[in-house]
């Protein structure tokens, strides 16, 4: 029985549009090494976190979190860590994020499209990929010594709001690209400024994704040791004030960690530094989980 012409046509353009069995080998074959890879990690990942819980679950107690630091290990508490880091974190937030929906906001909603912004976008995104010390290097150098700051908590919270500016930049920029121009182009048709566009229907659309970028920022401003370290942050401080004074000197966890990771007593080095990485995860999980949240909360509000 002859096939009709329109039939054979569609029958070649479906075979035309199916992979070739090499290809088909080829794509299964990269998704198993992907597989694998991730497998790996995740198993490296399980195996790490497992050794420093079963090393330092012990030694987390209440004792630890409210003794300040001491040279015998079994009186080693993270008190002025955890109140450092808890400071630092609320700065950086009220520093970066303004700072960087702002100038994502600018640069996706109203700058023009010339040679300056264009350089200041490419600018932006090499930032990102920039070593940490690099910015514990400027922090010190101008906010230190030039600006006469001194090494004060404040100096610590620019340094790492610097940090992770371009990555929160360039996450908010993609969450205002994906709102759709229909939105944009409904309200300015209903006779909204663009102004009052952005503010009331880009900028609700795109939180979610903002605050997905924010929380990937802060994650890792959290447990940065290299700027705070090169700005000046101290192993130990003992001050009942909480939160400290911003001009005042101040430490971290990551700086209470290297500290101890280094030193030559076995007890720092096995158990006490294991019990201060465990803190610093606790920490990083309810910051991340309260930032979560409020992120569902805009979505379902949208």
């Amino acid at each position: 029985m002859a096939v009709s012409t329109p039939e054979r046509i569609s029958r070649d353009a479906v075979q035309a549009l199916q992979a070739p069995p090499g290809r088909n080998r080829s794509e299964r074959a990269f998704k198993m090494v992907l597989l694998v890879t991730t497998g790996i990690a995740v198993v490296m990942l399980v195996v790490l976190l497992l050794d420093i819980l079963v090393d330092g679950v012990a030694f987390v107690t209440g004792q630890r979190l409210l003794q300040y630091s001491s040279r015998f290990p079994d009186q080693f508490g993270f008190r002025s860590g955890i109140t450092g880091t808890l400071s630092l974190m609320v700065l950086v937030a009220l520093l970066s994020f303004p700072i960087g929906v702002g100038a994502a906001t600018y640069f996706e909603e109203f700058a023009p499209q010339n040679w300056f912004t264009r350089l200041a976008e490419a600018n932006i995104s090499n930032l990102a990929g920039v070593p940490s010390v690099v910015y514990g290097l400027l922090g010190a150098g101008v906010f230190v010594y030039f600006f006469s700051l001194g090494r004060s908590l404040i100096v610590g919270a620019i340094t790492l709001s610097l940090l992770i500016l371009p990555v929160i930049i360039v996450a908010s920029r993609e969450s205002l690209r994906a709102v759709p121009r229909t939105l944009r182009e409904a309200g300015l048709g209903l006779g909204a400024t663009p102004l009052q566009v952005t503010w009331r229907q880009v900028l609700p659309q795109a939180l979610p994704g903002i605050l997905t970028g924010t929380i990937l920022a802060l994650s890792r401003a959290i447990g940065e040791t290299a700027p705070i370290l090169v700005v000046g942050a101290l192993f130990s401080r003992r001050a009942d004030n909480v939160p400290w004074d911003i001009n005042d000197a101040f430490s971290a966890l990551p700086i209470q960690i290297y500290n101890l990771v280094s030193r030559p007593q076995q007890e720092f080095q096995a158990q006490v530094a294991p019990a201060g990485i465990i803190i610093l995860l606790v920490l990083l999980l309810l910051m991340n989980s309260i930032a979560i949240i409020l992120r569902n909360r805009s979505s379902r509000s949208n």
